[in-house]
């Protein structure tokens, strides 16, 4: 399974709605599907010029190793040398901090992942959760 080009428009929207309401500074944001290919892109305006290749970052950390970006933060607070010799494997793609979010189905299959930056890390994740709730899915953060 995969997530939808609808649900991934779905889910870009609502996070972007919940950046507006939160007062968030401007976002970019990725989706990508299980495979890592890029499904939906978009920055709003006035992002800054890298917030984009973050938010990329930030999804291709999570897909490549089957874990929230929070729960990557974490292990790279505990395993350095880890995350670091990993971030060499993903060429320099992979952004180890809050913002990308796994997307399950109700079943739990994992179905793509939300790559967002542009504010605090954990205002991106919390744009990325909201995004992939209002698009009727689970977002999963560990």
């Amino acid at each position: 399974m995969s997530i939808s080009l609808d649900q991934a428009r779905q889910i870009a929207d609502a996070s972007l709605a919940k950046g507006r309401e939160m007062g968030l500074k401007p976002l970019s944001i990725f989706i990508l599907d299980p495979r890592g290919a890029t499904v939906a892109a978009l920055s709003e305006d006035g992002v800054s010029q890298l917030r984009a290749r973050i938010a990329h970052g930030k999804a291709n950390a999570a897909i490549g190793l089957g874990m929230g970006t929070r729960a990557l933060m974490n292990r790279a607070e505990q395993q350095a040398y880890f995350i670091q010799a990993v971030n060499g494997v993903f060429d320099g793609d992979m952004v180890p901090v809050p913002g990308g979010v796994l997307i399950q189905d109700a079943g739990g299959a994992l179905l793509g992942v939300v790559g967002i930056s542009g504010d605090t890390s954990d205002n991106d994740e919390a744009a990325a959760i909201a995004g992939i709730e209002a698009a009727g899915l689970s977002a999963k953060v560990d």
